[in-house]
């Protein structure tokens, strides 16, 4: 899946489960991988008004790049930003799109301040350059991917900190969804794990007494926040408060993959999904069952996309420990597969490619080829690889049989399945119900106007839907989930 935090883009994809949208196969959006390592550039002081745009054949460095696009974007100047971009970006994002998704951020973060540090981190083809952009409520690192010559190929929102980044507590200004009652329940900042892998999380319990049943919510690939924050909207906390106001304590994190991707970064080589994804979603589950108003006979799973597709293998490995598993659009074909049939379909919405879009596609192709095929070994280079994810995780994940994991279990499970999700298209769904027939304490739920990201819609499902502002989990998703909970 990529991970779909790329705002009205077009190629990339939500990978774990999840994932990112560029217009372009964005090195930053990579299956469940660690972070890139990020290298402070030389930055000068940012500029009272917009600089002019680097040369577009080479002649800027990319931080520098990534830096005048920003610029121009907060400057207003969106038709000078638009020149900057390839091909394929400016077919998706041309400079009244631009306009619009800055004019999105200003109104989910703030009026614009400040341009501050830039870094980057490079993936051949791409460098991604990390712009952290101060807003009056919040700083932004804003991601511009400069591919080999010069060119801006992909846009997204990277980590965000300050007030609007989420908060310990609901409230007016969170705009919480209409089934969400922010006076039902109470929220408090706990730590998933211990050092050296100790992540920020945040537990949602209902008031009253207790005991409640609780559920640990597990993000898609990518560095993902507690709250799957997706441009100005932020689907796991949608979830979150929606159980807790259905008397549900919930707890969520954030991923390894975003708290130490420093330190991620440094075994890049030998990363698998343990690290990523499994290891802190059992520390989760251990925090979750030695809470206090917490029932731990009901304790459940629930994975959004990657996370939905590992919830077997994680309930596997905690025997006994687990009331039940949720899996929300999980796929149930190999990732590498996937991927390929996500970048087949992003590209189709672009009509007629250009020459350097079709060799872009081609060679991604080629790489999830590999990623897929007997010939992928431990030895096999990271640059042959899709998404610049090593071999190790691509041969981590071909240990795991998520059908007869889910098969050997003997919990009940839930499935979502929206009709509108072309990261993992409905199809997905009918080899998890042929692997769980017959069992009665599965439940299997489909959703014709839900995306990818439970959002409702209509019409084919574009990246660009991502971006827009004031979206909320779907109420029968949210609806239908507490009532499996509590009816487990």
């Amino acid at each position: 899946m990529l991970r779909r935090l790329m705002l009205g883009l077009a190629i990339s994809a939500v990978f774990a489960a999840c994932g990112t949208t560029s217009s372009t196969p964005s090195p930053s959006a990579t299956p469940g991988s660690p972070s890139p390592d990020t290298t402070p550039s030389p930055a000068p002081s940012a500029p009272s008004a917009p600089t002019a745009a680097p040369s577009l054949t080479g002649g800027g460095d990319p931080a520098s790049i990534g830096r005048a696009f920003i610029s121009l974007l907060s400057g207003a100047q969106a038709a000078t930003a638009a020149d900057m971009e390839d091909a394929a970006m400016r077919a998706a994002a041309p400079a009244a799109k631009l306009d619009q998704l800055w004019q999105t951020f200003v109104g989910q973060f703030g009026a614009f301040m400040s341009i501050g540090s830039v870094t980057t981190a490079v993936q051949p083809p791409y460098t991604n350059v990390t712009v952290e952009t101060e807003f009056a409520n919040a700083t932004v690192a804003l991601v511009v991917t400069v591919d080999a010559d010069g060119r801006v190929a992909g846009l997204h929102v990277g980590q965000v900190t300050g007030p609007a980044s989420g908060g310990a507590s609901p409230g007016p200004a969170a705009s919480p969804a209409t089934y969400v009652d922010p006076g039902s329940f109470t929220e408090t900042d706990v730590t998933v794990g211990s050092a050296p892998w100790a992540l920020p999380g945040t537990l949602s319990v209902p008031n009253g007494a207790g005991p409640f049943p609780a559920v640990v919510l597990v993000a898609g690939s990518g560095p993902e926040d507690r709250d799957e924050t997706i441009g100005p909207n932020k689907p796991l906390r949608d979830i979150a408060w929606g159980l807790a106001s259905a008397g549900i304590a919930v707890l969520r994190y954030d991923k390894r993959t975003l708290v130490h991707a420093a330190a991620m970064t440094a075994g890049a080589d030998s990363v698998t999904v343990r690290q990523e994804t499994t290891d802190d979603a059992h520390a989760a589950i251990e925090l979750l069952r030695t809470t206090p108003k917490v029932d731990p006979a009901r304790v459940f799973l629930v994975g959004h996309s990657l996370g939905g597709y590992l919830a077997p293998r994680i309930a596997a490995q905690a025997p006994g420990q687990l009331r039940g598993i949720g899996l929300l659009e999980a796929n149930s074909t190999p990732l590498p597969r996937l991927i390929g049939t996500q970048v087949a379909y992003l590209a189709s919405l672009q009509g007629s490619p250009t020459p350097s879009a079709e060799q872009q596609l081609a060679n991604l192709l080629a790489q999830v080829a590999l990623a897929d095929s007997p010939s992928l070994s431990p030895s096999t280079p990271t640059s042959e690889l899709p998404l610049g994810v090593p071999a190790s995780y691509w041969l981590d994940l071909r240990t795991y049989d998520p059908l007869a994991t889910a098969a050997d279990l003997r919990i009940p499970m839930f499935f979502s399945q929206g009709e509108r999700d072309y990261q993992v298209p409905p199809g997905e769904l009918a080899a998890w119900q042929k692997a769980l027939a017959g069992r009665t304490d599965v439940t299997f739920r489909t959703y014709p106007a839900l995306d990818h990201l439970l959002f409702a819609g209509s019409g084919p499902a574009t990246p660009a839907e991502y971006a827009t502002p004031g979206q909320h989990v779907a109420p029968e998703l949210v609806a239908d989930l507490a009532a499996w909970v509590k009816g487990s």
